[in-house]
């Protein structure tokens, strides 16, 4: 009973299938569906205006702090935050699946952005790079221990990218789906403890909502803030 429960609970982690054809594509490419196209007249509509606002304001405040050399980065940062803002918040949406509270696609974003910021040190400044290994001032007796434990943290960047992401994500869904679970058995047993037990629901859910854009946004910029280290 137990295990059936436990694995009730992680069901709507599980990627779907529709005739043995996995859809984890499908939802990853359906919400660009759902914006607005560009358009050539002079007065857009407000959905156009409110997302040409959004991307203007957050590619100043991801590009604030970087180098111009880093400024290329701009169409790729602002698109993985929206497709990344898009694919939490709509998982929100009842009977709909999140790609991103699965670790591999997470991983899939973390592991080539970081590896590119990598390279780029490497080849346009590498001793400034490699610099980094190695904190100015050390004791000559603490240099290998501290090599190591800098090239620990800098290979586990992007696991904690990927797994920040995932984690956030996998405990809001959880706790949606444990208070729902409870409401619905309360409310034919001790229908006040149920009405406290949605509205918990309820302020959770909206919670949830702002976690959603944060841990995109966070993602994007610490991503921003290993492309400074670099450029």
């Amino acid at each position: 009973m137990n295990l059936t429960l436990i694995l009730g609970l992680f069901d709507q982690f599980f990627s779907p299938y529709f005739l043995g054809v996995p859809l984890l594509a499908i939802a990853i490419a359906a919400p660009w569906v759902l914006f607005p196209k560009p358009s050539n007249r002079v007065i857009h509509g407000r959905s156009l205006t409110a997302q040409n606002s959004f991307i203007l304001n957050f590619t100043k405040q991801i590009l604030l702090p970087l180098n111009v050399g880093a400024h290329k980065w701009a169409l790729l940062l602002t698109v993985l935050m929206i497709n990344l803002i898009t694919l939490n918040l709509l998982g929100l949406l009842p009977y709909t699946f999140t790609p991103t509270t699965q670790l591999p696609l997470n991983m899939g974003f973390a592991i080539p952005l970081w590896m590119a910021t990598v390279v780029i040190g490497l080849r346009n400044q590498p001793t400034i790079a490699l610099g980094h290994l190695l904190p100015e001032g050390t004791p000559t007796p603490l240099i290998p221990v501290l090599i190591i434990i800098e090239t620990i943290s800098l290979f586990v960047r992007p696991f904690a990218l990927g797994v920040r992401l995932t984690a956030n994500l996998a405990a809001g869904h959880l706790l949606i789906q444990l208070l729902s679970s409870a409401t619905l058995f309360l409310i034919g047993q001790m229908w006040p403890v149920a009405i406290l037990t949605g509205l918990v629901m309820a302020l959770l859910t909206l919670l949830e909502l702002a976690v959603a854009a944060i841990q995109a946004y966070v993602f994007v910029l610490l991503l921003s803030l290993y492309l400074q280290e670099n450029t």
